[in-house]
């Protein structure tokens, strides 16, 4: 009978541990064991911590560069202002039914950067808004539209976010092969206590009977 029947009770740290029974694949096996459990850490923190700082760096550079233009609408967005009072002849009216329907499109708008050349593109701006209503855009340094930036707590909550899974990626990989590497090791054992056993198990059944 095969000895992978026979698995008795893991003991911790057991190939740590002076023993005559202990051969040099074991001795192999625990190290390899402790260079993925170092590596898994190793690249874990060191990842996640790289990637975390590189995130912050990057939102913390976009609340500095990016900042708030006002732009003009410059075709008639799509939709309907939705005036409860049917009238449509004052902007008050159309503005005040924006803010209550509060839809947002996309429509053409244009401004105006510091070095005073004029700049369009599209944005999202209350359904309905007439051509010339004042909104507001974000740029960039170059004038180019840009998202709202993340503020301080959005960007803290975000870098740890992704320094996490970053890190968790990165431990994956020594890990796995870690586990690959030992699983290997402790085939190639067991198929060794199997020959050892149907070479001497016959002498042992002789000796006994």
């Amino acid at each position: 009978m095969p000895l992978k029947a026979f698995r008795g009770p893991k003991v911790w740290l057991w190939r740590w541990r002076r023993n005559p029974l202990k051969r040099r694949a074991d001795t192999m096996e625990a190290w390899v064991l402790l260079g993925a459990w170092l590596l898994t850490l190793l690249a874990g923190v060191f990842a996640g911590l790289a990637a975390a700082r590189s995130v912050g760096d990057g939102l913390a550079r976009e609340r500095v560069e990016w900042h708030p233009v006002v732009a003009h609408v410059l075709d008639k967005a799509p939709g309907s202002a939705g005036s409860r009072s049917g009238s449509s002849g004052s902007s008050e009216s159309s503005e005040s039914s924006d803010s209550s329907n509060g839809e947002r499109v996309w429509a053409r708008v244009g401004w105006t950067v510091a070095d005073g050349s004029a700049h369009s593109g599209q944005s999202r701006v209350p359904a309905g808004s007439r051509v010339g209503t004042p909104v507001t855009v974000w740029t960039d340094l170059q004038g180019h539209l840009v998202t709202r930036p993340a503020t301080a707590a959005e960007a803290h909550l975000r870098s740890a976010l992704i320094g996490g899974l970053v890190g968790l990626s990165a431990a994956a990989v020594p890990f796995v092969a870690g586990l690959v590497a030992r699983g290997r090791l402790e085939r190639r054992r067991m198929d060794r206590w199997d020959a050892e056993w149907a070479r001497l198990g016959p002498q042992w059944g002789r000796m006994t009977g």
